[in-house]
């Protein structure tokens, strides 16, 4: 269900391209976090980085919310299943909070830090890079669509932008000055903005 001021436009040939165009970059985000998650996963096991890992299991949990956006368009009806994709990615944003919390607070209880990873650089670095462009086209046809769902999903995807830089940064921080702290404090505050958006994609409050 869209917000009032979501409320979706007449079916016109615009609309018919804007849902195409949601429906691309819906893939390609899903396309992109399989390959980031597979990457991270295997770079955050080798070098025993939790930072990594956690961030890997971003990319899986921003597939799940992709592709509910992606099922919800699939129908001949999008506005009719907007309010289960709303939910779907609602809990997704939970779940990226949870363990994101989680996983900071053994970071900082256990002092050890995590070994160099140039490969956890290097993909921190290209997903920083990309995010913004990937969720700005998002909101963009979203918004002009009054498509709620696809607004949300856009905020996951500049969510995982922030962890992108979170992750950067830590890692340098970690490999150049010892800071082992510096990730999972920053991520900290990641989980509580994620928790905010949660909570309006499950109220539907992701106005346009």
């Amino acid at each position: 269900m869209s917000c009032a001021c979501c409320a979706p436009p007449p079916v016109t040939a615009r609309t018919a391209v804007l849902t195409r165009r949601i429906r691309l970059l819906v893939g390609v985000t899903i396309a992109y976090n399989v390959v980031e998650a597979v990457v991270a996963l295997a770079a955050g096991a080798a070098a025993s980085s939790t930072a990594l890992i956690g961030f890997g299991l971003d990319s899986v949990i921003e597939v799940a919310s992709a592709t509910a956006v992606a099922w919800q368009f699939s129908g001949s009806d999008p506005a009719a299943r907007e309010r289960t994709a709303l939910k779907a990615i609602a809990v997704s944003f939970f779940a990226l909070a949870a363990y994101v919390t989680v996983e900071s607070a053994r970071s900082l209880l256990s002092g050890v830090p995590a070994e160099h990873s140039t490969v956890g650089v290097v993909l921190a670095a290209v997903s920083l890079a990309v995010m913004p462009g990937l969720s700005h086209a998002q909101r963009r046809a979203g918004r002009e669509l009054g498509s709620a769902s696809a607004v949300a999903d856009s905020k996951q995807t500049l969510l995982c932008t922030y962890l992108s830089g979170v992750l950067l940064v830590g890692l340098l921080l970690n490999s150049l000055l010892g800071w082992y702290w510096a990730d999972p404090v920053v991520a900290l505050v990641i989980a509580a903005v994620a928790v905010k958006e949660g909570r309006e994609a499950w109220r539907g409050d992701h106005c346009c």
